[in-house]
């Protein structure tokens, strides 16, 4: 039944909402605008930016490093520096580039913003919070807004991800990860454990459509 409803919906939905976003528009969340060209993940049409900033509102955040992979229109990130912490926003998108200098802008808002493919151009850090939404189908991108989407063909954004991760965790960093049970949560978890992390589910929330995970990356010891 939930498959059937599912897939209703998305013949549905989805041609409005593809005709909706082709368009740049004005977003409003917890008093943060937004300007979300078509080329940029809309947080208020999908559940996971949301729901893993309400996960995030419950953390202390002031004076609290801060990095955002693959931070799209700057959520997440624009909400953590309101909230005192210092942030870094990353995107391997242009136009997300661009789009989160101007939302920083206008909102009043200090981060640092740095084009980047994960952690390949952010200098070598530690920090105490690191919050990823990360694209989960398995097809190859092709055009800079599906990075926002596909992880390869087969997984290689995790791969890359888990291998690079940790000279930018200290002993005590938070790295979160949303995810849903639409993508190979197996394959995910396979990739973290031969690099050194496990996956720990801390909420879990379900919907009319999907089931949302909100993941703690842990390393591994012993």
């Amino acid at each position: 039944m939930k498959q059937t409803v599912k897939y209703i919906t998305t013949r549905l939905y989805k041609p409005l909402l593809v005709k909706y976003l082709s368009a740049t528009r004005m977003y409003t969340h917890k008093g943060i605008r937004l300007v979300i060209p078509p080329a940029v993940f809309h947080p208020g049409f999908f559940f996971s930016t949301r729901l893993l900033l309400r996960y995030i509102a419950t953390l202390p955040l002031k004076n609290r490093s801060f990095l955002e992979l693959g931070a799209g229109s700057g959520l997440i990130a624009l909400y953590a520096a309101r909230e005192g912490a210092q942030v870094t926003a990353s995107d391997i998108n242009s136009v997300a580039i661009h789009s989160l200098e101007m939302n920083s802008h206008s909102n009043q808002l200090s981060i640092t913003v740095i084009k980047s493919d994960l952690f390949t151009n952010i200098p070598q850090q530690t920090f105490d919070l690191i919050a990823i939404n990360p694209p989960y189908y398995k097809k190859q991108p092709k055009t800079p807004a599906e990075y926002a989407w596909y992880c390869g063909e087969q997984g290689e954004y995790f791969q890359q991800l888990f291998s690079s991760l940790k000279p930018y965790m200290h002993p005590q960093s938070m790295v979160l990860m949303v995810l849903c049970d639409g993508c190979d949560l197996e394959m995910i978890r396979s990739m973290a454990r031969s690099c050194g992390f496990r996956l720990n589910c801390v909420f879990e929330k379900k919907n009319w459509v999907e089931v949302n995970y909100i993941f703690r990356i842990d390393k591994l010891t012993g």
